[in-house]
């Protein structure tokens, strides 16, 4: 289990709160964390979810040596993370000398890749979403490798059925992107065959933080009073720091070879969301176009088993959500696009 409602904030007051609340272990985590042992190395702790997830993981076991690695570009992110006992590596992870030159680890977190801006820049996303990994793969042969990956490597689904689980194929995706996450998995899945490394694929949807995400993007739009399309009408959201907890316990559930593991919540119907959310702001929404019998869901209850139903519920998001766009709270500005059907980022 994680945060229970009872400690959960009615409202998260400013960026210190939120960067606490999301980084917050629980003790689910801690015990699940004692049958993973040595150090965990974060690659790609530059990203929306890496920072959080790295201070989490220090918290969770502070004698653990924790390493985060990026390129650093964002000022102040290595200070930060350092000064929360993240030991900060500066590498790209696209050399394979910088990659020779890190620490080996029993525990490696694979957060790095590319969505946005893939468009007219397609041979990068594909360097960093398929070449990397097989370099990470062969590097890190001996450790646990847990590596993100997407929903969006499944075909859309019937919006009226249950979702994509882990057994359907990753078939026909639409876009560049969505071809360059299954060439992601096809190649941790092939190192992880040829060197019997332990792992696992984590098809992450949705991650909800208040500086962005699908909340986040409806949010925005009902209080700029800007059309909301339904035709991408359902998605699965999770609360980050749910997302992180899970994500680092994972560590604990790795298989060999390497398997894939749906990581989110249950759905949503983006009309009611929108509905809600202009109840709280005071605002109606403005809600265009008709739903797709098809959207990019899926089933995430080989996740629920594992690791227990999401804590934070739907409800307080929203109000999490509400409230902090209203008084115009940080925005990273990083749309999700949920809505695309093109594949297009």
């Amino acid at each position: 289990m994680t945060q229970t409602a009872q400690e959960l904030p009615a409202r998260i007051a400013d960026l210190a709160a939120l960067e606490e609340l999301m980084s917050r272990p629980s003790p689910a985590l801690v015990r699940d964390l004692a049958a993973a042992p040595g150090d965990i190395l974060v690659l790609g702790v530059g990203g929306k979810m890496g920072p959080t997830l790295a201070r989490m993981a220090k918290r969770a076991d502070p004698a653990r040596r924790v390493i985060g690695v990026a390129r650093f570009s964002e000022p102040g992110l290595r200070e930060s993370l350092e000064a929360n006992g993240v030991e900060c590596i500066a590498a790209d992870l696209l050399s394979r000398d910088a990659l020779a030159s890190l620490p080996d680890a029993p525990n490696v977190v694979f957060m790095a890749g590319r969505k946005f801006g893939s468009t007219g820049s397609e041979w990068l996303t594909w360097a960093m979403n398929a070449h990397v990994p097989a370099l990470v793969a062969e590097r890190f042969a001996r450790s646990r490798i847990v590596a993100f990956s997407t929903a969006c490597v499944y075909p859309f689904v019937s919006a009226a059925g249950p979702g994509a689980s882990e057994g359907m194929p990753p078939t026909a995706p639409s876009g560049e992107y969505a071809n360059s996450c299954v060439a992601r998995e096809r190649l941790f899945q092939h190192f992880s065959h040829e060197h019997a490394t332990p792992g696992r694929l984590l098809r992450l949807s949705y991650a909800i933080d208040m500086r962005y995400g699908v909340l986040h993007d409806v949010a925005q739009k009902v209080l700029h009073r800007e059309p909301i399309d339904l035709a991408m009408g359902d998605a699965n959201v999770i609360w980050q720091g749910e997302a992180n907890d899970w994500a680092l316990r994972t560590l604990a559930h790795c298989t060999t070879p390497t398997t894939p593991l749906n990581l989110s919540g249950p759905r949503v119907r983006i009309r009611d969301v929108a509905r809600a959310l202009g109840e709280r702001l005071g605002i109606a929404p403005v809600l265009q176009g008709k739903e797709a019998d098809t959207a990019w869901l899926v089933d995430c209850s080989e996740a629920f088993r594992l690791f227990g139903t999401p804590q934070v519920s739907l409800d307080t998001m929203l109000d999490w959500t509400a409230d902090w766009v209203q008084r115009g709270g940080a925005s990273l500005n990083k749309p999700t696009h949920y809505e695309a059907r093109d594949g297009k980022y």
